[in-house]
C-alpha cells in the first residue's frame, strides 16, 4: 500500500508543477497587456499633444477655372512625353523604325508649342502663379527635347537623343509634386 500513497503525491506534485506553469504564463500575459496598454496610451497622448497641420482650404473658383483649363493642356503634353519616351526606347531597342519615332517627335514638338501658347494665355490665380510658371518652364524643356531628336533626322546621328534625355528628364522631375 505505501506505492499507492505515493502515487497521489506524484500527482499531486504533478499538478502542482502544471498549476503554477500556467499561473506564471497567466502572469506573463497581464504584464505583457499592461505594458501595451501604457505604451498604446502614451502613443495616443503624443498624437494628441502634436499640433496638426492645417488642411488646405477649398480651392477658390479662380483656382478651380484654371486648373480646369489646364487639365487637358497637362494631358496632351503627358501623352506626347510619354510617347515619345517610348519611341526613343523602342528605336534604340530596334522595335520602332527611324520614320515612325520622326513622326512622334514631329507629333510631341507640335503639341509642347501648343501646349506653350494655351498656356501664355491662361491666367493663374495668385496662389498657382508660381506652379504656372514652372509647368511652363517644363513644357519648354520638353520643346526642347524634342528639337534636339529633331536634329538627328537632319544629320543621321543617334547622339541627339543622348543629348535630348537630361532636358526631357528635367522637365518631368518638374512635373512631379
Amino acid at each position: 500500500m505505501p506505492a499507492a500513497e505515493t502515487r497521489p503525491s506524484k500527482i499531486s506534485r504533478r499538478k502542482l508543477v502544471v498549476i503554477a506553469a500556467v499561473l506564471l504564463v497567466l502572469v506573463g500575459i497581464v504584464i505583457v497587456a499592461i505594458e501595451r496598454e501604457a505604451t498604446s496610451r502614451r502613443l495616443v497622448a503624443a498624437a494628441i499633444s502634436r499640433p496638426t497641420a492645417p488642411s488646405r482650404p477649398p480651392l477658390t473658383r479662380a483656382e478651380e477655372t484654371y486648373i480646369q483649363a489646364l487639365w487637358p493642356i497637362h494631358g496632351a503634353v503627358e501623352r506626347s512625353s510619354a510617347r515619345m519616351s517610348l519611341g526613343q526606347i523602342f528605336y534604340m531597342t530596334k522595335d520602332l523604325e527611324r520614320t515612325n519615332l520622326k513622326a512622334r517627335v514631329d507629333e510631341a514638338l507640335d503639341t509642347y508649342r501648343r501646349a506653350g501658347n494655351q498656356l501664355r494665355t491662361l491666367e493663374p490665380p495668385p496662389s498657382l502663379q508660381r506652379a504656372h510658371e514652372d509647368y511652363t518652364a517644363a513644357v519648354r524643356l520638353f520643346e526642347r527635347s524634342a528639337v534636339e531628336v529633331q536634329k538627328m533626322f537632319e544629320d543621321g546621328r543617334d547622339e541627339h537623343m543622348r543629348v535630348a534625355a537630361p532636358f526631357s528628364r528635367e522637365a518631368t522631375l518638374q512635373l512631379l509634386p
